[in-house]
């Protein structure tokens, strides 16, 4: 592993760890709204029990996403000094905007924790819809970053330089606004569904406490279904944009080599970049032409219509692309099903049972979607202005970075997932105490 493959792994591994935390911690603070929000109203214990359950989880993975994205913010400058040579000046504004937003999440958070029977109840139940409200202006200002390495704007490069910098245009790029509709609705999906097959898990166990986790499901299936009917029309929104700004993108996402009229849609196949085919694909012909264009008769441009060097990797780009379509499918179908079964009453156990199975699907599909954004952009680090090798750090020993990372977060992993099960335990032996008394 050469030191440019290491730094690139080591960041792929930090984001895909760190975006998880962050899913979580846009998403479900909004979901213990709910839950608090009905107790309120209610005065139902159950709603009581439901949002201070899910209050211990949003404070760990609150922790948890804080280092993580800590990190991440050191990483940018030791492993990429020669983009945050000329980055720094231009995006430093949504970051600093995060860190505001992080701040104010963490003092919301804290009010939260122990403010309980200590400020007016309705008081209370807005700094818990703050804590939600500015961890998901956190994701907002952190994809708006990431946006503009997609396509950068608000500055001049003149001679290698970045001159006339203008960071509220830099912030607000042509991309920042599709990517962030995409990330954010995308959250809402995966944590809807991994809160509703945890608690699903909990039903399947049995329990006294079924009318607790059966409300908990109702809320995240809310959420996770909601979400997946809106990711499609964000998805189609976010692949026009890449057709017109970033038409390499596009064309490894789909596999897409030779520039044509009524272009055909591509599902799964493996291509093959030396011959220029696919194999084993499903072809739907104009569909791609659409996808990009809203014409099914476009002309969508080829890779072979770029230079080479500057062609995405192809296979990796075109499967993670095919999984997050192909888990995003998935979604729809389980969240209409749940709606169909839901309204017939009771939801029968093959249908938890499918539930959890489902509890991973939203982050893997995530995952994916970072891939084809991360990678579909190389071999460039800001697109069409610096190339990733030229921004890596000239250090050696990168590697070992890497593999002290991966150690670091299996380790903070078997934490987590630790301190998750000790909280459920301790919650339901709380609620047993409190049924018998």
């Amino acid at each position: 592993m050469d030191d440019l493959l290491a730094a690139r792994s080591t960041m792929a591994f930090s984001l895909g760890f760190h975006i998880i935390f962050a899913s979580v911690g846009m998403v479900m603070p909004f979901m213990m709204a709910v839950a608090h929000f009905l107790y309120l109203k209610k005065n139902r214990q159950e709603d009581l029990e439901l949002t201070k359950l899910w209050m211990k989880g949003v404070a760990i993975l609150f922790a948890v996403g804080a280092v993580s994205g800590t990190v991440l913010s050191f990483e940018l400058g030791l492993l990429w000094p020669g983009f945050m040579k000329h980055a720094g000046p231009i995006i430093g504004m949504p970051f600093s905007w995060e860190g505001t937003a992080f701040f104010i999440e963490a003092i919301a958070i804290g009010l939260f924790l122990y403010g309980w029977n200590r400020m007016n109840r309705w008081a209370h139940w807005c700094a818990g819809l703050v804590v939600g409200i500015s961890g998901f202006a956190s994701g907002v200002f952190v994809v708006a970053a990431n946006s503009w390495m997609n396509s950068p704007a608000g500055f001049e490069w003149v001679n290698g330089q970045a001159i006339n910098i203008d960071p509220v245009a830099a912030m607000f790029n042509k991309a920042w606004l599709h990517q962030t509709m995409h990330m954010q609705v995308g959250a809402i999906q995966a944590v809807g569904f991994a809160v509703a097959g945890l608690h699903a898990l909990l039903l399947l166990k049995g329990g006294t406490h079924s009318s607790l986790h059966k409300r908990a499901l109702k809320i995240a299936m809310l959420f996770a279904t909601v979400g997946s009917l809106i990711q499609p029309a964000v998805g189609h929104y976010a692949a026009q944009k890449v057709a017109e700004y970033q038409p390499a993108k596009l064309a490894a996402m789909e596999a897409h080599f030779k520039t044509e009229a009524r272009a055909s849609l591509i599902i799964g196949g493996i291509p093959d970049v030396e011959t220029g085919e696919v194999h084993g694909a499903i072809k739907i012909p104009g569909a791609l032409s659409f996808l990009a264009f809203n014409d099914v008769n476009a002309t969508v441009k080829g890779l072979h219509d770029f230079p080479r060097d500057e062609w995405p990797p192809v296979l990796i780009t075109h499967i993670a692309f095919q999984i997050m379509v192909g888990l995003g499918s998935l979604m729809i179908a389980i969240g209409l099903l749940y709606c169909w079964l839901a309204r017939k009453g009771e939801l029968p156990s093959w249908f938890l049972k499918v539930l959890l199975a489902m509890t991973p699907v939203g982050f893997i599909a995530i995952e994916a979607g970072w891939v084809v954004t991360e990678v579909g952009r190389q071999p460039w680090i800001v697109y069409g202005i610096m190339k990733t090798k030229d921004a890596v750090t000239p250090m050696p020993g990168v590697q070992f970075h890497f593999y002290l990372f991966v150690v670091l977060y299996l380790f903070l992993s078997f934490v987590t997932i630790w301190l998750f099960r000790r909280q459920v335990q301790i919650a339901e032996q709380n609620m047993n105490k409190g049924a018998r008394v």
